[in-house]
């Protein structure tokens, strides 16, 4: 018995003959060195980001320092509609959490006090507070806390 391979041959030589399909220009993928390259940019960005966000802490602690001392300055406003003055040096910034009980006693205190907790800057330092005349002074004395200084060394003051 003879077996024809004929019917296979001819199914063969049917088929169009496969070409090997050229891939163009904009097709191309990247060599390792174009890799290597990229990463190199995506290095030097992400160190120049992590540098800049590095300073950006201490630039957030002024921030919020600013915006504690104009919230104490409020307590502060408040306890003086209440009490007719602000409380004096001696009694200081605890007498906004705890009702005072060295003389001038406010006779008008308000129940649970108008801080919850003594106040401390965002370095957490406590504020300088005085009283003189009817009107107060508030003062942070920034990152290195040290009476003047320069961008976040800087005093942070607030009056009223």
């Amino acid at each position: 018995m003879r077996i024809s391979l004929k019917p296979f041959c001819d199914i063969a030589s049917q088929r169009a003959p496969r070409k090997l399909r050229q891939v163009g220009e904009h097709e191309a993928g990247l060599t390792l060195i174009e890799m290597l390259i990229v990463l190199v940019i995506i290095a030097v960005v992400a160190g120049l980001v992590t540098m800049n966000v590095i300073n950006r802490p201490d630039e957030a602690r002024v921030t919020t320092t600013k915006a504690n001392v104009s919230s104490i300055g409020v307590a502060l406003k408040t306890y003086r509609l209440d009490n007719g003055d602000y409380p004096t040096t001696q009694q200081g910034l605890q007498a906004l959490v705890e009702k005072p009980s060295t003389p001038p006693v406010p006779t008008n205190w308000a129940q649970g006090g108008y801080l919850s907790e003594p106040p401390l800057d965002a370095w957490g330092k406590p504020y300088e507070y005085r009283s003189e005349g009817g009107a107060y002074t508030l003062r942070s004395f920034g990152k290195d806390g040290k009476p003047g200084g320069e961008g976040v060394d800087a005093d942070i003051e607030g009056k009223g």
